[in-house]
């Protein structure tokens, strides 16, 4: 478990703390439960591994029960705490947390099911690029998750140079895959497929970046999603 910056959010009532420490608790083991979403879904793109596949399924049904659990925490708290500003942002950024963490285990069982449907006629076609494109989305991920239990803005900055760097792999492996499709049109299913799991993996990215801008926002009080509607600026 990574650890918890216990300091940036302490109260009076024992039992309001001990809520919130719940609360970020849940978010890191529903983190966890994508990252090891990650991980099968590579497993089985690479192995074609029925058991994996069957290991996906089973987490997607946790990931989305761990979303409802969450959802159920938020409204709880609100409507007994009724908190106020660093507590509010910290549970308003837990609510966004948690619906882009879900969004990240659809993507990765859609991974999964585009990865069967195209393994039978591939001969490690994009096994290379995708395999980039994981691990740096699995940074981001593990990175975004560490911000968030530490409270960690400096860290929760830097995600944003690594989304830069998955922009840049993901960008060059279409280019690899459009050259597998020019040279033998028979592969064009099949890698069609395989770009549509470097999409996914670069929308996970995207997830992992939306995590980090939640974090600037519970310790700065700043939403930089669109900087040129909002006038604040993060330092």
């Amino acid at each position: 478990m990574t650890e918890l910056n216990d300091d940036f959010f302490r109260h009076i009532s024992s039992e309001f703390n001990d809520e919130l420490d719940v609360l970020r608790r849940s978010i890191l083991e529903m983190g966890g439960l994508v990252e090891a979403q990650l991980v099968s879904a590579l497993s089985f793109f690479k192995t074609n591994n029925s058991s994996v596949l069957d290991g996906i399924e089973e987490n997607e049904r946790k990931i989305n029960a761990a979303e409802i659990d969450l959802d159920d925490q938020v409204e709880s708290l609100i409507v007994r705490r009724q908190p106020i500003a660093s507590d509010l942002r910290l549970v308003l950024g837990v609510s966004k947390i948690v619906r882009d963490l879900e969004r990240m285990g659809d993507e990765l069982e859609k991974v999964g099911r585009l990865s069967l449907d195209s393994f039978s006629s591939r001969d490690s076609v994009g096994i290379t690029e995708i395999e980039r494109i994981a691990e740096q989305v699995r940074k981001m991920l593990s990175e975004a998750l560490t911000a968030f239990a530490r409270l960690d803005l400096d860290l929760a900055k830097e995600i944003f140079e690594r989304e830069r760097e998955v922009d840049k792999i993901y960008q060059s492996a279409l280019r690899a895959l459009a050259t597998f499709m020019i040279e033998d049109p028979r592969n064009i299913g099949t890698v069609l497929n395989v770009v549509w799991i470097a999409r996914s993996l670069e929308r996970v990215g995207d997830h992992a970046t939306n995590i980090a801008e939640y974090v600037i926002y519970m310790i700065q009080g700043v939403d930089i999603r669109h900087p040129g509607v909002n006038q604040n600026k993060v330092d």
